[in-house]
């Protein structure tokens, strides 16, 4: 089938906007990735917050992943419902409803957890002891990034044995999302940490690093055991700027059609902000990669209009037409659906429910 006649009998059997899936492409890309960790000789732990999709972990793990990443407690358990075990959940869990949740959890599945403040480690051992068994915690590390983690080194040795002291926990590692440039920072950061807590007596068994540009790295920082990347499964436009993907490497797309052309230099697609989000990619320019017509811009949006800057194309869309959209940031265009329409080989082969999609707590 031609990608025009794809796109036809995606409009007509599903309508636009509608997020596709090239599985082809998702399973060179679980490949690519599998292999780049396996070459360094560190465990894959794919983050599942790209993607929601209790099969599509199941093909990481069949290729080779050791276990998944989850960002919140509700994908993991989404994740565990469906058969998956060995989770790491990488964001700090506080409250009570949050604590008992994990507890049932932990019951069920092996899971950790990462932290770091004393005040989310003084919450966890409640969890311990409504599963029966020890919780083990990683500590959260920043080195440069300047989101979460602990900022020293000292504050990350004193989290360390803070969570080996408390009944019910065990200190398990060390977790990272580096920027991509500071792997010398980090080295210089894990080595310290990772003295000071054996001086206590403690072993960090799991050192993670995190981030799909930081594929690149893999190999880069002694010590590390795994990575966990997400975006690479899909990719999209910030993976393209970033250098660590190509389009054929693109996965995921957003069919999109041209409903209006007021004037020559302009028009709007079926896409808006509900559709393809307002996420600007760390600054790119637009809000997706047309790729009929690459040099037209999405340049602003209402919630299902998506406007078009048609000055710089020769070859302009008409009213009607079928565009393929690599969106800036595919994380949250997969959290604004609830199915993925699958293709393979230019065949559409079925629709993938997002199984996670919501889940927020």
């Amino acid at each position: 089938m031609s990608i025009e006649t794809l796109k036809a009998e995606v409009a007509r059997r599903f309508g636009t906007p509608a997020v596709v899936v090239d599985l082809d492409v998702v399973e060179r890309n679980i490949a690519r990735v599998q292999a780049l960790c396996d070459a360094a000789g560190i465990a894959n732990r794919p983050h599942i917050k790209t993607h929601k999709s209790p099969v599509i972990a199941a093909m990481q793990r069949k290729a080779g992943a050791r276990g998944i990443t989850c960002q919140k407690l509700g994908e993991a358990e989404v994740m565990a419902d469906a058969g998956h075990d060995d989770i790491l959940i990488a964001y700090n869990l506080l409250g009570e409803q949050k604590i008992d949740r994990l507890g049932a959890l932990l019951s069920r599945v092996d899971v950790a957890v990462a932290a770091d403040n004393p005040v989310v480690v003084q919450g966890l051992p409640r969890a311990a002891k409504i599963a029966g068994r020890d919780l083990e915690v990683l500590v959260e590390c920043d080195t440069g990034r300047k989101r979460a983690g602990v900022a020293t080194v000292a504050e990350a040795i004193a989290l360390a044995k803070d969570i080996a002291e408390r009944p019910g926990l065990s200190f398990a590692g060390f977790m990272f999302y580096p920027p991509e440039k500071s792997a010398a920072e980090t080295q210089a950061f894990l080595d310290a940490a990772r003295a000071g807590v054996r001086e206590a007596g403690l072993e960090p068994r799991i050192v993670s690093t995190g981030g799909t540009p930081n594929l690149v790295n893999l190999g880069k920082i002694d010590g590390v055991t795994e990575h966990r990347a997400g975006t690479s499964v899909f990719n999209d436009r910030m993976m393209l700027a970033a250098g660590v993907a190509s389009l054929d490497d693109c996965a995921l797309t957003v069919y999109a059609t041209v409903v209006s052309r007021a004037e020559a230099d302009r028009g709007i697609l079926d896409s808006g902000s509900k559709t393809l989000t307002s996420d600007t990619g760390g600054g790119l320019d637009g809000y997706g990669l047309i790729l009929e017509h690459p040099q037209a811009r999405i340049a602003r949006f209402a919630e299902e209009h998506g406007f078009l800057d048609l000055s710089a194309c020769n070859d302009r869309p008409n009213i009607g037409d079928v565009v393929r959209i690599i969106p800036n940031h595919v994380c949250v265009v997969v959290n604004m659906v609830d199915r993925l329409v699958t293709v393979r080989s230019g065949e559409i082969v079925g629709e993938l429910p997002v199984a996670a999609r919501g889940h927020l707590t």
